[in-house]
């Protein structure tokens, strides 16, 4: 679709960009500080094994006839939500849709995984809501169904900690295993 450039920036290069002081304060999107358009103008094929694809989020706009919106029905964010192309592009930005590390990076991969098991609801973490913007206008860029959003307050530990995978987080099955009964669990998260 030639929506798609290669990126080489390290994250102290967007920082160093997006700081510098003729830039204003630096916006902050969903992945960190919204990338500044450093190799904006980069071909595809200019793409070395260590570079990033970002996706360009002026052209995507552009691509589609009207922007999509999506459905929350989370306690913060209740309602219908439209994207728009200001949003878009000040505060989401060119995202990253591949790694040179891992291939698909977690927004396109969650659009495309989502769409693959044929998701109706998809339920997370209110620290995730600003990125279903993003997953919306992959999933209209892709021709792919729009599930329905609800984004709850996060979970924390006695310490206030977020609870997270990638942070050896306990996974229900644990407590379940532990002993935990669906009431004692219901307490603890305070439902």
């Amino acid at each position: 679709m030639g929506l798609t450039y290669p990126c080489n920036c390290s994250r102290r290069d967007i920082a160093a960009a997006a700081s510098a002081p003729q830039e204003g304060a630096p916006l902050i999107g969903p992945d960190g500080m919204v990338y500044p358009g450093t190799c904006r103008n980069r071909p595809l094929s200019s793409a070395g094994p260590q570079d990033a694809i970002r996706l360009d989020m002026a052209k995507a706009i552009a691509a589609l006839p009207t922007l999509p919106g999506f459905t929350e029905t989370g306690p913060e964010h209740a309602g219908q939500h439209l994207l728009t192309a200001d949003y878009l592009l000040n505060w989401i930005g060119d995202a990253v849709l591949a790694r040179a590390s891992m291939g698909a990076a977690y927004h396109l991969a969650v659009v495309v995984d989502d769409a693959a098991q044929q998701i109706t609801h998809v339920v997370r973490g209110a620290d995730l809501f600003t990125a279903s913007f993003l997953h919306r206008l992959l999933q209209a860029l892709l021709d792919l169904p729009a599930p329905i959003y609800h984004h709850h307050r996060l979970i924390r530990d006695d310490s206030g900690k977020r609870l997270a995978k990638r942070d050896d987080a306990r996974a229900i099955a644990r407590y379940r295993d532990d002993g935990a009964t669906p009431e004692s669990l219901r307490r603890l998260l305070g439902l």
